[in-house]
């Protein structure tokens, strides 16, 4: 290309980011809120991991109204700890310095740091290498070299982190980086998270199709006595794996809403996004009684997932810089990444804060076997659908077990 043509394209990209910028004001991009509530109901746009390897992460953001990139604040937006504290009655809890492992792909650089700033905003104390709180660890569980960094795979980082922090404040957390989305490395980081001291429970953000593979790789989700919990999948009505292995607690997702004037003071339904359905290889567990679905049943319990109703979460790993130029470009989605605030869900979401429910409970378990002893320490979720399944219990929300949502959401941690 000549030095002319290239001088030519890049004044014809900036006379159209200008062009943007002039028909949707950049406040927008920047927009403040000072209210800890959803900012928003709108579009929403995909987490941008790799797509390369066998699993995706299963993460959604509120989308800009300027293009195809998510909205970015300047200041916390969404619901945060004290909305998903009360919402699952948690206030008071404490772990006791019990850890949650973190299993993604790919390296979130500014992850610390981020988690700094969103515990900061949210009043909570820091939890850094330096006071034992945070660790992050390649699949091997050494410090080093660390996978390449992925910004989409950093935002599901972020997502996990601020979740969990939101959930148990008090929990330390292990993030082990796989040095891909494949099966094996990041079956490998769920070895090396069960095998690091004070791990309690596990949570995985990510899933694929479920394919005859995958009944060798449930080994590596088969740890006794530590709650593994997997995302059921963002895409509605189907299965996707790990969450239909029967050694994790398979986690759907909900639309969470404040309900003023009623005891419990918040409302959910099912999420249409979440994933639901019966396996075509997994065997079901024995815990598991419901009569549609000879073989597993994914979910078994659920929290917030609609992103319209998500978390508040802050990621700065962007490829084009921390300028409002920079912010015009992601939100138009000609750069990757985030900068600052962006309201996030997905089932993504609801397994971490699942995680967090089994950390502050802190009973040894068995795969997903402790809510189907305890049904009583849930709050049943008995409206909503996320698909077309003949109007079975298998997509379509109801008293008891349901797919989307299995035995509901957290009441505390009597269930777990």
């Amino acid at each position: 290309m000549s030095p002319s043509r290239g001088k030519t394209l890049v004044r014809a990209l900036a006379a159209a980011v200008l062009a943007a910028a002039a028909v949707v004001p950049l406040s927008l991009v920047t927009a403040t809120s000072a209210e800890a509530t959803p900012l928003l109901r709108g579009g929403l746009v995909n987490f941008a991991c790799s797509a390369s390897g066998q699993l995706h992460c299963l993460g959604k953001a509120v989308k800009s109204p300027k293009g195809s990139g998510p909205l970015l604040t300047s200041t916390p937006v969404g619901y945060g700890p004290a909305e998903i504290q009360a919402a699952y009655n948690l206030g008071g809890l404490h772990a006791d310095g019990r850890t949650v492992a973190i299993v993604d792909a790919m390296d979130a650089p500014t992850a610390e740091a981020d988690l700094a700033q969103f515990r900061s905003a949210r009043g909570l104390s820091p939890c850094t290498t330096a006071n034992g709180c945070f660790k992050k660890v390649n699949q091997n569980g050494a410090a080093s070299p660390l996978p390449a960094g992925d910004y989409g795979w950093a935002e599901e980082i972020s997502l996990d982190l601020d979740a969990v922090s939101s959930a148990c404040p008090d929990c330390h957390i292990l993030l082990v980086e796989a040095s891909s989305a494949d099966t094996d490395p990041l079956m490998t980081a769920v070895d090396t998270a069960a095998a690091t001291p004070g791990v309690v429970a596990i949570s995985n953000s990510y899933g694929g199709t479920e394919d005859p593979t995958i009944t060798a790789a449930d080994a590596h989700l088969n740890h006794p006595g530590i709650a593994v919990t997997a995302s059921s999948g963002d895409s509605g009505y189907g299965v996707s794996w790990p969450a239909s292995s029967p050694y994790v607690t398979a986690v759907g997702g909900t639309t969470l809403s404040k309900a003023a004037g009623t005891t419990r003071g918040w409302s959910e339904t099912a999420w249409s996004g979440s994933g639901s359905g019966c396996s075509t290889i997994e065997t079901k567990p024995t815990w598991q009684h419901d009569a549609g679905c000879a073989k597993r049943t994914v979910a078994d319990v659920a929290a917030v997932a609609d992103p319209n109703t998500g978390l508040g979460v802050y990621d700065t790993y962007n490829s084009c810089g921390s300028s409002a130029f920079c912010d015009l470009l992601l939100s138009l989605g000609l750069a990757q990444g985030a900068d600052g605030w962006v309201q996030v869900g997905g089932t993504s979401l609801s397994s971490p804060v699942i995680a967090s429910v089994y950390a502050l409970a802190g009973n040894s378990v068995t795969a997903g076997s402790s809510p189907y002893a305890h049904p009583d320490g849930l709050y049943d979720v008995t409206s909503g659908n996320n698909g077309s399944c003949s109007g079975s219990y298998l997509c379509t929300a109801g008293p008891g077990y349901d797919g989307p949502t299995g035995l509901g959401s957290p009441h505390g941690t009597a269930a777990f």
